[in-house]
């Protein structure tokens, strides 16, 4: 794996999406583990306004994810598509930090950092682009190797950022950190990133916007993606409720959330590549499988937690599963559709969509009837739940595609 990242670092555009692909991370490591705090604590959002924030904005990401992926698949060209989704991100990440109140933050999560998401896709799609034109093996190194540069910046940024922050009045100032982040990212992908060829014309029909929505909702396709919606759901539950538990019901601090969140990045980097290691023994839905009941392990575990000791001694637990949820559902979901960079990568952000407004529902629903610790162990609920699904419709495939 190793020496196939290294051979592929030698591509100009393999290089660039990396750089852009960890400096995406960084904007989302600056900022994600203090949304929760900022929206509900600091500009006084109610629980229910932040869950109904979480399911529109997926909304939106969705939406306009699948719409730049099947674009992207039409004019094969990334740079352009790229850098127009990474201002949205200058200015929704500025905004909240220039004018923070209700409004501001209200406009940037469920409009401009929702499109800003998109570039997500586009990233992976990407490098899915360079990875066709290599080996399976080395496709599924080069996917491992860019998700592990995301968990890299969150190696080394909510810690700088609860450190930094640390003693302050607010957490706004991790906004200007995300948006000097999507500045640089801007710059550097619309004067370096190189130009790809056009679109494959073998395709024809396939590339048309409504043809390519109703291959996503075939149901060989949509069920599956389904099922690592529910599961993947458990890891936004956990970055809702995880900063609101040490800091509302066991009296931990914002410093102890940075700390928690870069260890447990850390430990995702070296885990990442373990969990590549075990894919090749085991079938991706079989690795997937194994992932989600550790986590589920994770998730009820945090929900009995009662001191912030209990939570640092989850990291090694939470690493090991979330790494296993964050890296094999983006081939998994690839492979569905693999002839499409574009369209197969969309599924991606569909299953963000989902998750997401999983995600909304059952903070909603876990707040009202429970805390948010009851949240947590709702949110292992929906795991098992999407566990179940999965081995129903792979667990007789012993080989062969995520689709046979």
């Amino acid at each position: 794996m190793t020496s196939t990242l290294l051979s592929a670092m030698r591509n100009p555009a393999m290089r660039v999406s990396m750089l852009a692909i960890f400096l995406f991370g960084f904007a989302g490591a600056a900022t994600s583990p203090y949304q929760s705090v900022v929206g509900i604590n600091e500009l006084g959002l109610s629980d229910a306004l932040y869950s109904l924030l979480i399911l529109v904005a997926s909304t939106v990401n969705v939406v306009v994810s699948v719409s730049i992926g099947i674009l992207a698949d039409r004019v094969g060209n990334y740079r352009l598509l790229m850098s127009s989704a990474i201002l949205f991100g200058v200015v929704g990440y500025g905004i909240v930090y220039a004018m923070p109140n209700q409004t501001s933050f209200v406009v940037s999560v469920l409009l401009l950092l929702p499109i800003y998401g998109a570039v997500y896709t586009l990233l992976f799609a990407n490098v899915r682009s360079i990875a066709r034109r290599m080996s399976g093996h080395d496709a599924a190194s080069l996917t491992t190797g860019a998700r592990a540069a995301i968990s890299l910046a969150w190696v080394l940024v909510p810690g700088l950022v609860g450190f930094a922050l640390a003693g302050g009045d607010s957490m706004l100032p991790a906004y200007l950190l995300a948006c000097l982040g999507c500045a640089v990212n801007l710059l550097i992908v619309f004067f370096s990133l190189p130009n790809e060829g056009g679109a494959d014309p073998a395709l024809g029909k396939r590339l048309s916007y409504w043809t390519s929505f109703r291959e996503i909702l075939a149901p060989r396709i949509f069920l599956r993606v389904i099922a690592v919606a529910t599961i993947t759901s458990t890891l936004h539950v956990n970055g809702a409720v995880l900063p609101l538990i040490m800091t509302d019901e066991i009296g931990g601090s914002v410093t102890d959330i940075g700390i928690i969140v870069g260890i447990v990045a850390l430990l995702e980097v070296v885990f990442i590549l373990v969990w590549a290691r075990i894919q090749m023994d085991l079938a991706p839905f079989k690795a997937l499988a194994l992932g989600t009941v550790i986590y589920i392990g994770y998730m009820v575990l945090l929900g009995f937690s009662t001191a912030t000791w209990h939570i640092y001694a989850l990291s090694l637990i939470s690493a090991f599963g979330a790494a296993a949820l964050i890296t094999i559902p983006i081939s998994y979901l690839q492979e569905l559709i693999a002839d499409r960079p574009g369209l197969g990568s969309s599924l991606i952000a569909v299953n963000i969509f989902l998750s997401g407004g999983l995600c909304a529902g059952l903070f909603a629903l876990g707040t009202r009837i429970s805390n948010y610790s009851g949240t947590a162990l709702l949110g292992g609920v929906a795991g098992l739940a999407g566990l179940a699904l999965l081995l129903v419709l792979d667990g007789n495939r012993k080989t062969g595609n995520a689709t046979a």
